[in-house]
């Protein structure tokens, strides 16, 4: 999971640097084309297998709500910060945890929602409401947020029957058609760097989403949610290197929360993965 998100936040903070040069909706478009021609590639022997699926609706389902969630996500880069719109976008985490006991059944315990609830008191540490990041624009971070709770519980419902490479195939199929209609009509000309650094979207995108994938298939939605809020320290590292843009001590102690709640649930999920075994 944290290897995931690890290539989530690269991929943001790419992409918000590549919105400069051809705008956010080419830029979405790239992502999803790379990724379909990858995973087309990899699975083009055994297309027959991987490119069933048993839940068509849920698929289409997962690949419409990732589709919502990388476009408002993407859209709320034009104007917010990207620590600003990842730590928005970082309810995600206590709406999948509720999700997951209200839809999937999964039984959430004290333990995790402590650790959610921390990590919520972290990213709150982090935006400090009233500091003007609140504007009508934080909708969209909020709404992508939403978006990717119900794409990630639809993974963990067909994580058990189906192959990652088909939930990565179908996603990035859905993404490309829709966005390459309306790319057909306004093209804008991409330069040598533009073209290199949206295949690097493309690629760190599909790693994140096989990790995701994978993480969601061995474990509880409820349990891996958690983690997900350490991508506001990549991002906070990712703003350092690329817009300069240093963190402050509230970003420094909302990170140290966050981490102390994500070790937290870990280290008492083994403790009692022990006990069990």
């Amino acid at each position: 999971m944290i290897g995931a998100i690890f290539c989530f936040a690269s991929m943001d903070a790419i992409a918000k640097y590549l919105m400069n040069e051809i705008g956010p909706i080419q830029t979405i478009w790239a992502r999803y084309t790379v990724q379909a021609v990858v995973v087309t590639l990899m699975i083009l022997p055994r297309i027959n297998i991987y490119g069933r699926t048993k839940y068509p609706r849920l698929q289409l389902l997962r690949s419409i709500m990732l589709m919502m969630a990388t476009s408002l996500f993407f859209f709320s880069f034009l104007k917010l910060g990207l620590a600003e719109a990842t730590a928005l976008f970082n309810i995600s985490p206590v709406l999948i945890t509720l999700g997951a006991f209200l839809f999937l059944k999964e039984n959430i315990g004290p333990k995790r929602v402590i650790g959610v609830l921390f990590s919520l008191v972290g990213a709150l540490i982090i935006i400090r409401p009233g500091s003007g990041v609140f504007t009508i624009y934080a909708l969209l971070p909020i709404g992508g947020a939403m978006c990717y709770c119900a794409y990630n519980l639809a993974t963990r419902f067909v994580g058990s029957d189906e192959s990652p490479w088909t939930s990565l195939f179908y996603a990035a199929l859905f993404g490309t058609v829709c966005f390459s209609i309306y790319i057909f009509f306004d093209w804008t000309p991409m330069s040598t760097e533009a073209i290199i650094l949206a295949s690097i979207i493309g690629l760190i995108g599909t790693a994140g989403h096989l990790f995701l994938i994978k993480a969601l298939t061995v474990g509880e939605a409820s349990l891996i949610a958690p983690f997900g809020y350490t991508s506001l320290i990549f991002a906070t590292i990712w703003g350092i290197i690329l817009f300069d843009n240093f963190p402050d001590f509230w970003t420094i102690s909302g990170a140290i929360v966050i981490v102390g709640a994500g070790l937290y649930v870990w280290a008492r999920e083994r403790t009692a993965t022990s006990i069990k075994t």
